[in-house]
């Protein structure tokens, strides 16, 4: 099976494999997991934060980070396509009793972000009638936007007008050091005058689980007492992070490849009759092509290809998203090519 449904089915490889076989354990909750409070002191390197939590996925990441900025009845400021609102089973109502703004981008703006006018358009004004905003949140890379990169400067932007008009700022980074490789600007200047931000190791980075938490001491501090009392604690957990130590050792520039494969997919897709997309829009890992010209639904063309040994996945009606990670090769991506245009070829009405 070439698996380009996400790429969060990365499988761990056998030096890492290696690595949590051979790693030092001890308590993580008495601070004496030797492996993992390395992984939080090089977190916080490569963010620029005072301190560090290992938590076992990016979702609890931002749920917890919610629960740290708002209190119940504050709303929360997102692009309208954001993982926070779309994809984590009503976690801000259910868990931090919040609310959830959604903001889009400017008209002939990059597609999953938003600027500064669009914020402060969002901003409630002060009422005892409204919620009050409380917190903004920027997705880096923008997933549903296709791995849109945020710039630098309008990541700046944004933080300078929510800082202006009493906001927290969080970044969701699962797909941080994606936008790292792909524009140059190391993690730890786009996470600058973010007061919360995180990555992950379970995507790109191709562990089998993990993600960390980065903020201030205050806000780590409190971050654990959520992790406590939500599930997240765990003992031993060095096994976990010398994977997490393994893929910012060796995972991290060979995101490049899976860049570049992403591109030759949308580049080859393209030339299918009936399939739509734009080529020049692929800057990470990320691909999302609409098949109505077809004539088949994006379900009808999933199974197909499914049944020919290649994965990806529907997104709706008609799109379909395809994923590059490190246990696709460049040949993976051709024969997953050659698989769609038989699939089309053969669509009957």
């Amino acid at each position: 099976m070439i698996d380009l449904f996400s790429d969060t089915k990365t499988k761990p490889t056998q030096a890492m494999r290696q690595a949590i076989a051979q790693a030092e354990v001890g308590d993580e909750q008495k601070f004496e997991d030797p492996t993992t409070n390395r992984l939080r002191e090089r977190i916080c390197e490569l963010l620029g934060k005072e301190d560090a939590v290992f938590l076992p996925s990016g979702t609890m990441c931002n749920e917890i980070a919610i629960a740290v900025h708002c209190r119940p009845g504050d709303e929360v400021i997102a692009e309208a396509t954001s993982h926070i609102i779309n994809f984590e089973g009503g976690g801000p109502a259910a868990l931090a009793g919040v609310m959830l703004r959604p903001v889009v981008a400017p008209h002939g703006g990059i597609p999953g972000t938003f600027d500064g006018a669009a914020l402060r358009a969002a901003v409630r004004p002060e009422n005892r009638y409204f919620p009050r905003s409380r917190l903004v949140t920027v997705e880096q890379t923008a997933n549903t936007a296709g791995g849109r990169v945020w710039p630098l400067a309008q990541l700046r932007e944004i933080v300078a007008s929510a800082h202006g008009q009493g906001l927290a700022t969080h970044m969701d980074g699962a797909r941080l050091m994606n936008a790292v490789v792909a524009s140059g600007v190391p993690a730890r200047l786009q996470s600058v005058g973010f007061d919360s931000v995180w990555i992950d190791f379970s995507k790109g980075l191709g562990c089998p689980v993990g993600a960390a938490l980065a903020g201030s001491r205050e806000f780590i501090a409190q971050a654990w007492r959520l992790k406590q009392r939500w599930g997240g604690a765990m003992r031993q957990s060095g096994m976990l992070a010398a994977a997490a130590l393994h893929a910012l050792d060796h995972h991290v520039d060979r995101l490049a490849d899976d860049h570049a494969n992403a591109r030759l997919l949308a580049v080859s897709l393209a030339e299918i009759p009936g399939i739509h997309l734009d080529p020049g829009a692929i800057e990470t890992n990320i691909v999302f092509f609409d098949v109505a010209a077809t004539g088949a639904s994006a379900d009808r063309i999933v199974a197909e290809l499914q049944a020919r040994g290649v994965q990806m996945g529907a997104f709706n009606d008609t799109l379909i998203r395809a994923v590059t990670h490190l246990d696709v090769s460049r040949e993976d991506v051709l024969r997953a090519v050659d698989t769609m245009r038989e699939v089309v070829a053969h669509l009957e009405p």
